[in-house]
């Protein structure tokens, strides 16, 4: 790790305490849940949609979970802002874990890309590409 990972451990524990974006959205275009049974983590990703369907006017998230789940859905939720849909499916484990900073162990990789994963899965349902049920599940898919 570079000097510049203590300020990054920070940012992750700065967003861990004072989360942005959690709450819900009431009239959220979509939302979703998904977990993390290896760790415990839970999510819901609520998801408001411009005018135009396609672009990312807000992100709410709440549920519990550790430090690095928690702090990866609030500063995805910053990320994702303006974004279109098909940027959002674009996005992998590299970019949330780039967003964090820091070297993710390969198990808690999971808990980064948690928020990632949920959104992106609530899109292909809202979409109709994905018919998953109610909740994604990150488990051991490698």
């Amino acid at each position: 790790m570079g000097p510049g990972s203590d300020m990054y451990r920070q940012q992750i524990l700065d967003h861990y305490k004072n989360p942005r974006n959690y709450g819900e959205i009431e009239d959220a275009t979509f939302s979703h849940v998904g977990e993390n049974p290896m760790c415990g983590d839970e999510i819901r990703i609520d998801v408001k949609l411009e005018d135009d369907g396609e672009t990312i006017a807000g992100v709410a998230f709440r549920g519990d979970g550790c430090a690095i789940s928690q702090a990866a859905a609030s500063m995805f939720s910053q990320e994702v802002r303006g974004k279109t849909l098909d940027e959002l499916a674009e996005m992998d484990r590299d970019d949330m874990t780039e967003m964090l900073g820091v070297d993710i162990s390969p198990m808690r990789v999971k808990c980064a890309v948690l928020a990632e994963k949920v959104a992106q899965d609530g899109a292909d349902i809202y979409r109709g590409e994905l018919d998953l049920g109610k909740t994604t599940t990150e488990e051991d898919d490698e």
